[in-house]
């Protein structure tokens, strides 16, 4: 365990690099299926995956698309002017010794994530954004002395997300890492799936007692906002404990042993100059227009930074804010009850159902968001019914709870379970008057003004109807029958 004084002695200095797959039918170069979740090995290949001879790719316009997208999430625009670089080396999963990628050009320069940290905005700039071709997969078969290569990835469109080395602490890392990946969800230009590698974080680490940077490493493929907060503290440690043993920090590429939560050596960090970087002759650049421009920002969903600023306009809890943001189907449904003109009422108590009722159901594991039946306009009737007190607050939750399973309308669900209230103050009154009849010692209470017993008084109506009774009625018409 690192000593805290000597830990306070060094600045940490972080950046990040994000890949992200993007959700396009077809790779980025080849008219090839992009979803290689379930395909057999090396299925979804084609000459141009292969980088075989007079193979010419063409450029998939719907991942252009999904870059503009992104830099708009990022509170920039998109460059007018990007290209195409070869970046050349040699490993087995990339056939044509060379990936194509953006370096000098690329589609997005700029832009920020801002970050909420004990009620403060952390400012992390985003220095580019480019957009690339994946290499295939290397496996290495538990005892064998061979290696297998799966091709379906290669050509798989990525947009490599650099930051600028805003962060300081494992935990802004891990905060940076998860607000990228609720931006391209909710962009819609990904699924930023980490089980499934649509989404890989490279983590590049420094520390330094002045305010020069110290040598950094970089900890590569982390596929989990755990991940990278533990392989950032971790990278922190071990380079402050060599430092302070008079050693040197070695620039390198190192991985993440999650069984062990340590990071170890892969290979000396290779610099730009060591791929050989030149245009690709076979790609032509992109042009964007203005109106090409304007056409996608036009577009653009709701952000969570956005959705953000209409719950807190609504006094919504911030923890509960970001649970229904975590959970999209909840953030989305949220959003289109908003964009529906639903009053706020309505939306605050279908939120607070969505964090509360739902989520204890999708937690339990049996049910997901994605299979619950979340209609809104039901959602909406049931939390307009609730307000008019035709259903009591225990009756929404039970009707709530059988509309989430078989979809049902609440009205009918309501009328099948006997749960709404009578509102009839003719038939209240009557209940009333028997209850105070029968209970003189509490009617006494009241009039004497010990109200607490109107309490028992209420229960007391709520039994002889049945539970069916508004209780605010009934405590109206105790007050008035008792002359109060």
């Amino acid at each position: 365990m690192l000593d805290p004084e000597i830990r306070a002695k060094y600045t940490p200095t972080i950046g990040i690099e994000c890949h992200v797959q993007l959700k396009t039918r077809t790779k980025l170069f080849a008219a090839v299926s992009n979803d290689a979740r379930n395909a057999a090995p090396n299925t979804l290949i084609s000459h141009i995956c292969l980088g075989m001879p007079g193979a010419l790719p063409v450029l998939n316009e719907k991942v252009v698309e999904y870059a503009m997208q992104v830099a708009f999430a990022f509170n920039t625009e998109p460059q007018r002017y990007s290209h195409f670089e070869r970046k050349h080396y040699f490993y087995p999963d990339l056939p044509k010794g060379y990936q194509i990628t953006q370096l000098s050009h690329p589609i997005i320069v700029g832009g920020y994530v801002d970050l909420g940290i004990e009620d403060e905005i952390k400012r992390i700039r985003i220095n580019r954004v480019q957009i690339e071709e994946d290499a295939g997969k290397s496996t290495h078969p538990t005892g064998k002395d061979y290696s297998l290569v799966d091709l379906n990835r290669a050509g798989t469109p990525l947009l490599e997300i650099v930051s600028e080395a805003d962060m300081h602490t494992a935990a802004e890392a891990k905060l940076y890492a998860h607000e990228l990946w609720l931006l391209v969800r909710y962009a819609g230009v990904s699924d930023a799936d980490l089980y499934q590698g649509n989404m890989r974080f490279d983590v590049n680490v420094s520390v330094s007692k002045t305010d020069k940077l110290g040598l950094r490493t970089e900890t590569k493929n982390l596929n989990s906002f755990r991940s990278v907060e533990k392989a950032t503290e971790y990278e922190i440690g071990r380079q402050i404990e060599l430092l302070e043993k008079g050693k040197a920090i070695v620039q390198e590429t190192r991985g993440w042993d999650d069984a062990k939560q340590k990071t170890f050596s892969q290979r000396s960090k290779e610099d730009a100059h060591d791929y050989r970087y030149f245009p690709d002759p076979d790609i032509p650049p992109i042009v964007l227009s203005d109106a090409a421009v304007q056409t996608i920002k036009s577009i653009m969903p709701t952000l969570p930074r956005q959705l953000r600023q209409r719950l807190r306009a609504l006094k919504i809890d911030p923890s509960a804010t970001e649970t229904l943001i975590e959970e999209m189907p909840a953030g989305k449904l949220i959003i289109a009850l908003l964009d529906s003109g639903c009053n706020n009422d309505a939306v605050k108590r279908i939120a607070n159902w969505l964090v509360t009722e739902v989520q204890a159901l999708v937690s339990g594991g049996t049910y997901t968001w994605e299979n619950l039946h979340l209609n809104p306009d039901h959602l909406v009737v049931l939390a307009d019914m609730t307000t008019a007190n035709k259903v009591s607050s225990t009756g929404a939750k039970a009707i709530l709870h059988e509309l989430l399973l078989t979809g049902k309308s609440p009205e009918k669900i309501a009328t099948e379970k006997n749960l709404l209230q009578v509102s009839d103050e003719s038939e209240i009154a009557a209940i009333v008057a028997k209850v105070l009849s029968d209970n003189p010692q509490a009617a006494t209470d009241v009039k004497n003004g010990e109200m607490k017993a109107i309490g028992f008084l209420v229960g007391q109506v709520m039994k002889q109807s049945h539970g069916k009774a508004n209780p605010n009625l009934a405590q109206k018409l105790i007050k008035e029958q008792l002359g109060q």
